[in-house]
């Protein structure tokens, strides 16, 4: 039977969901995903209540990514010789436990900002390690032939959850308060622990661990350098992530400053820019490319779209362009994830996530002190404007660097042999 157009799209959009491991995954990983979003929500405001500063934002997030600046390249080195699932399993559930004390804290009105801190800390920790643990994962689940549509699903997923998370959220925080949204959110960690537990185990396609050896950092870091296809895409990922991704900084006071808002505009802001990162990741898992030539492309829409909403004259203009933003942003994220995995090697998969979580994740603990002060200083607008200016400037780099790269190297002539007489 000859399948329609819109059937074989179809297939090709959700080609990984055929593997019953990517979908057991896929469930819990929908429900975790939903309440981590609903805490994120939850967490930025009650910082603004507990202080009234966008800087505190700054360091909250940036103490919540510092452990994977400093320990992310290690962390790598760890997912590579360990057991991946089962590490996975370990820091699900301990993150689960410090929402709860986060949730207990806030509804008996204890909490303080400090607490906020070293749990934001401590959650940074769990992340650091778990992040190249998962990233490389994936394809452990789906083989290589379905990695890139497995990562712009996850994509998908993740602003699935950034698009409902919030909404629920802004209800749940009505009715119930921010504490609540801290409980559901430790709760919601049962669904995914118990879906990497009944994964069927021999139908994987584990990596073999490296062994323990010394100098395995060190060999890893040399191995990017050395490796340009990694090393740019890295390179445009540090700067991108430490001044374009800071929206859990800006947003908040887009929504309180620029908009004369509540926690209700900065819930439309984020749920708007998760709608439009679910066509986009949808329109990658169908018929996206890999590569420096798709980065760049990303980068420089990614770049125009946060300026428009910089210069949104009203809110309304404003959730429009948080759509675009949404959708190049989860691009530029899956063509980079698939680029990285795809060009490294088994052995290194680990080391390389993990510095693709340095590059986003590690990156804010200075940029975001960097977003919080600006949009402090000069108004949301402007820490909209300086993540704009980082994905242009990224996208310039790599459109030099791709086309030094594709230039053949000079062909020497050979010297002519001396007359003989």
């Amino acid at each position: 039977m000859t399948l329609t157009p819109l059937k074989t799209l179809g297939r090709q959009t959700f080609a990984a969901l055929a593997n019953p491991n990517y979908r057991r995954y896929t469930a819990g990983q929908s429900i975790s995903l939903a309440g981590t979003w609903m805490q994120a929500i939850a967490q930025s405001w009650l910082v603004l209540e507990l202080s009234g500063s966008a800087t505190a934002l700054g360091v909250v997030i940036a103490l919540q990514t510092l452990p994977t600046l400093v320990l992310g390249p290690y962390a790598g080195v760890v997912a590579d010789r360990m057991d991946k699932r089962k590490m996975m399993i370990a820091l699900q559930s301990s993150m689960g436990v410090l929402a709860l004390v986060l949730g207990l804290l806030t509804i008996t009105g204890v909490a303080q900002l400090w607490h906020v801190y070293l749990l934001a800390f401590l959650l940074g920790m769990n992340n650091c390690f778990e992040n190249p643990a998962r990233q490389a994962f994936v394809l452990e689940m789906v083989g290589p032939e379905d990695l890139r549509n497995a990562v712009s699903l996850n994509s998908v997923l993740v602003n699935v959850a950034r698009a409902v998370g919030p909404a629920i959220a802004g209800l749940v925080i009505a009715a119930g308060g921010l504490a609540l949204c801290f409980l559901i959110n430790a709760a919601s960690f049962v669904a995914v622990v118990i879906s990497l537990l009944r994964l069927d185990v021999s139908e994987l396609r584990p990596s073999v661990p490296t062994p323990r050896a010394p100098g395995q950092l060190r060999e890893g870091l040399a191995y990017v350098r050395r490796t340009p296809e990694l090393a740019v895409p890295l390179l445009m990922m540090a700067l991108v992530g430490c001044l374009a991704y800071e929206f859990q900084v800006v947003l908040p006071v887009v929504a309180q400053q620029t908009f004369s808002g509540d926690a209700s505009t900065y819930g439309f802001l984020t749920a708007t820019m998760g709608a439009g990162a679910i066509v986009g990741g949808l329109g990658v898992a169908a018929r996206g490319r890999t590569g420096l030539g798709a980065l760049v492309a990303a980068s420089t829409a990614f770049g125009i779209a946060m300026l428009a909403v910089a210069l949104a004259p009203n809110l309304v203009v404003a959730l429009i362009g948080m759509a675009f933003v949404g959708a190049s942003s989860v691009a530029f994220l899956s063509i980079g994830n698939s680029t990285l995995q795809l060009a490294s090697e088994p052995h290194m998969r680990g080391r390389v996530m993990a510095l693709w979580a340095v590059a986003f994740l590690g990156s804010t603990p200075l940029g975001g002190p960097i977003a919080g002060v600006v949009s402090q200083l000069f108004g949301g607008r402007a820490g909209l404007a300086l993540g704009a200016a980082a994905c242009l400037v990224a996208a310039a780099g790599a459109a030099v660097a791709r086309h030094r790269l594709r230039k053949p190297a000079p062909v020497e002539e050979p010297e002519p042999c001396p007359a003989t007489t």
